[in-house]
């Protein structure tokens, strides 16, 4: 039977334990609309694409030359064919072709009735006859070459995009092929962040001497940006339990989902699970992995039984950046409707030693390469605290060291994480 994260108590999971609590307590996708397939790029398709043409509409050209009714004794040498017409792209002929004759025809221009095969300019010769022309070394030439086949691509009433799709430039071009100028998506989840600290400050603010400038809240508001929601910029919230939960209860009134940096640990001032306590419920807070063990999640309560996930992730820049890909990210994307997503994760050998500790889950960041035969490797950035966050600069991955490994010697498999898309 599988637990929520509310049934798991204080105790401290493992990351698969997290992901699969996390799955279970995802709220239902977010409601659909329609919009202008110019307005769709990086949407979620909410319902299955279904094409109502054949593409292509017809069986056509694929190069430019004669379209041919092959003909019953073709010759064994040079084949001499009388082309009776002319098709254009966007046109087409009327009558059907007698086995033998041809039209000439251009790129994409639907097939006469009765032609089967495309032979292309360069294997045609002038016979100095109107009317006719011979095809040089006909033992090249075979029936049915350069023709595309009506719905080879797609059939009429064939599912061309599931829903769930995030629609790519390839697939915005895919639906306008089938005649889409509108697609029903999920709305925009609203998303909600801030950080919390006294210490915090803002960027373009006089930095105190014992302050730190805000990276958090930007880090977050990129990768919500890249996921395509809308974001709700609450700025920083102060060390205050009143403020604290006042300024929670109402970023759940407006957003999908709630998220946080910093507090969340057992600090004298970390007032954000004691917030969340008093308006909601508390599932998790503890993770065997680093970066990232101190992460909340839990669930704010409004009237009319509606709550609202929230997630209070660590303070340090790399944890926040580590813990969202790896456990807000899938959450929000189901919330999208993506529900099949997964993310990637490819084998690459250690180029160097990459050290580890059992019992929890480590995320290096890592720089991947190919060598010259395709063989994937990867190194570290070097220096991997939580507080570096030039090592996410540098990285194209992270590299994931799984909680029964001490270390990973070089030139052994190590799973690695492209960052992909997001970073």
């Amino acid at each position: 039977m599988t637990l929520s994260c509310f049934e798991l108590g204080e105790r401290m999971l493992s990351v698969d334990e997290t992901l699969e609590a996390l799955a279970a307590m995802t709220p239902p996708s977010v409601a659909t609309h329609r919009v202008s397939l110019a307005a769709a790029g990086g949407r979620i398709l909410a319902v299955d694409a279904v094409s109502p043409i054949d593409v292509p509409q017809n069986t056509n050209a694929a190069m430019d030359g004669i379209a041919l009714a092959w003909p019953d004794d073709a010759p064994a040498g040079d084949m001499l064919v009388d082309v009776v017409g002319d098709v254009l792209a966007g046109a087409r002929l009327a009558t059907s072709l007698a086995p033998g004759e041809a039209v000439r025809i251009t790129t994409g221009a639907p097939l006469p009735a009765g032609a089967d095969t495309v032979v292309m300019s360069e294997q045609l010769a002038d016979v100095g006859t109107p009317g006719r022309v011979r095809v040089e070394r006909p033992e090249r030439v075979r029936r049915g070459q350069n023709v595309r086949q009506a719905g080879e691509d797609i059939a009429r009433g064939q599912r061309a995009l599931g829903a769930g799709t995030r629609l790519r430039p390839q697939h915005l071009g895919l639906l306008a092929s089938l005649g889409y100028a509108e697609v029903e998506v999920f709305r925009l989840l609203r998303v909600a962040v801030f950080s919390t600290g006294d210490e915090v400050t803002a960027p373009g603010e006089s930095l105190p001497p014992a302050g730190i400038y805000d990276t958090n809240r930007f880090s977050l508001q990129g990768l919500l940006s890249c996921l395509g929601c809308e974001v709700i910029d609450l700025g920083i919230l102060q060390d205050d339990l009143d403020s604290m939960r006042a300024s929670l209860a109402a970023a759940a009134r407006e957003a999908d989902m709630v998220v946080t940096s910093g507090g969340v640990s057992v600090g004298q001032a970390d007032w954000v699970k004691p917030a969340l306590t008093a308006i909601g419920e508390l599932g998790l807070w503890r993770i065997a992995m680093r970066p990232g063990r101190p992460l909340a999640f839990g669930r704010i309560h409004q009237t009319g039984g509606v709550t609202v996930p929230f997630f209070g992730l660590p303070g340090n820049p790399v944890a926040v950046m580590v813990t969202f890909l790896q456990f807000v990210q899938p959450m929000l994307r189901r919330m999208q409707g993506e529900h099949d997503w997964q993310p990637s994760r490819f084998t690459a050998l250690a180029a160097e030693l990459l050290k580890s500790r059992e019992a929890r889950v480590d995320y290096h960041r890592g720089v991947y390469t190919s060598d010259e035969a395709g063989q994937l490797w990867v190194r570290t950035t070097g220096r991997q605290g939580s507080g570096i966050l030039s090592s996410m600069v540098t990285a194209n991955c992270l590299i994931e060291i799984g909680d029964g490994c001490a270390a990973v010697e070089a030139g052994a498999p190590v799973t690695i994480q492209p960052f992909g898309d997001l970073t």
